[in-house]
């Protein structure tokens, strides 16, 4: 079949509008952190990026999207991306096979940079080399495998329109698994943390709510009407998910920014499952709640003394566990041929909540594994020392 020229226009869109979302990741963070750790955030995201690009052609797509092995894993057909070429591709016969890998690729990068947020301020950028490419193999690959690549969650019907499970439960849960190893940072608790720039931080979440348009409408993998199902059904879930964790904060002191560029955060992780399955009614419902929702864990964070430092568990894990299970609730067969428990469909409700638990507790127990390991032997964490100092200059030389 013929490559349609309108559908490669927009992924190849897509793609770079998915890219700028990894360094908008380390702006997010990087204003939230002490000012001695600015350059080390947004370098652990941006640093990401290039890593795991090498990875996704060595390997990591053959992995993720090779012909099912078990309905765990891929097989090696596309190792080097052999096979992986100009014309038209096994998983969309309207674009270049290439070209749906690169979109792949920038999904597996952004995941990564998420992930940071649990060991923010003091983490060994070596061990975080050896961590990254490890946990891109062994977590991130097979999740993709599974529900996207033909693997036993596809088989078994759950539905990830944009990477609810692959990409936002992997990454938050993965986070909390890091800072339980990783430990607190020097003087949690004891005193205030505060961010060093929230307008570098707003301005990360305004890329990343830009970035998300190819994230979720991209996902479509054409130029088409389900694409702008999606695009609407994104926006309205991030204003939805920014003005009720704006609203709930309020009730508890002042109507902060930061407040609500989380919440615009929020909602868009919730969507994201959901995002080519649901009508926009529905898409504000999930994105309010997952506003609220991810504000009351963070305050239960807090409360449990939990330093997972950025909130990526609380946001990302937690919302993209509440947006799984909502695709299984209000998606309607009248906007993508898929109905949810809302339409009668239980099987679909179960088949979703069987792949998004099954997920957290694969890409928990995997880091928490693969964190020992690291800490252990080559050592995860930095000196007190150092972390006093700040990472830019104790790991990098460099300061603001």
């Amino acid at each position: 079949m013929a490559i349609d020229s309108g559908a490669t226009a927009w992924i190849l869109a897509s793609t770079a509008l998915v890219m700028i979302m990894t360094p908008a990741v380390g702006f997010f963070y990087g204003g939230l952190v002490r000012r001695k750790n600015l350059i080390s955030m947004i370098t652990l995201s941006f640093v990401a990026f290039a890593l795991v690009s090498i990875q996704w052609v060595v390997i990591g797509y053959s992995l993720a999207f090779g012909s099912d092995v078990g309905g765990f894993i891929g097989n090696l057909e596309y190792l080097g991306l052999n096979n992986v070429g100009m014309e038209p591709g096994a998983f969309s016969s309207e674009i270049p096979g290439l070209l749906f890998m690169v979109f792949q690729l920038v999904f597996a990068t952004v995941t990564m940079a998420i992930v940071t947020s649990g060991i923010a301020e003091r983490v060994k950028f070596s061990a975080y080399l050896v961590f990254a490419l490890l946990w891109t193999t062994i977590v991130y690959d097979p999740l993709a495998h599974w529900v996207w690549g033909g693997g036993w969650a596809a088989q078994f019907g759950a539905l990830d329109f944009a990477g609810g499970t692959v990409v936002h439960i992997s990454s938050g849960f993965a986070a909390l698994a890091l800072c339980l190893v990783i430990g607190k940072r020097v003087g949690f608790g004891k005193y205030v943390m505060e961010p060093n720039n929230i307008p570098l931080t707003i301005l990360g979440a305004a890329l990343l709510w830009f970035g998300w348009f190819g994230f979720n409408a991209g996902s479509a993998l054409g130029a088409n009407g389900l694409a702008a199902s999606a695009f609407v059904t994104t926006n309205v879930a991030a204003a939805a998910g920014a003005m009720a964790w704006l609203l709930a904060s309020w009730l508890n002191g002042k109507p902060s920014s930061l407040g609500f560029v989380s919440g615009a955060v929020a909602g868009l992780v919730a969507i994201t499952p959901a995002a080519g399955f649901v009508t926009p009614m529905a898409a504000i419902l999930i994105g309010a709640v997952g506003g609220v929702f991810c504000y009351g864990i963070m305050l239960w964070r807090i409360r449990k003394g939990l330093d997972e430092s950025l909130d990526a568990w609380a946001i990302h894990g937690m919302g993209g566990l509440w947006g799984a299970l909502a695709t299984g609730i209000f998606a309607v067969a009248a906007v993508n041929g898929a109905s949810g428990l809302i339409e009668g469909n239980v099987q679909q409700f179960v088949a979703n909540a069987a792949g998004a638990f099954a997920a957290v507790i694969y890409a928990f127990v995997v880091t928490y594994i693969l964190a020992v390991v690291i800490d252990k032997t080559i050592g995860l964490r930095v000196t007190e020392e150092e972390e006093y100092v700040g990472l830019d200059i104790a790991q990098h030389g460099e300061r603001c």
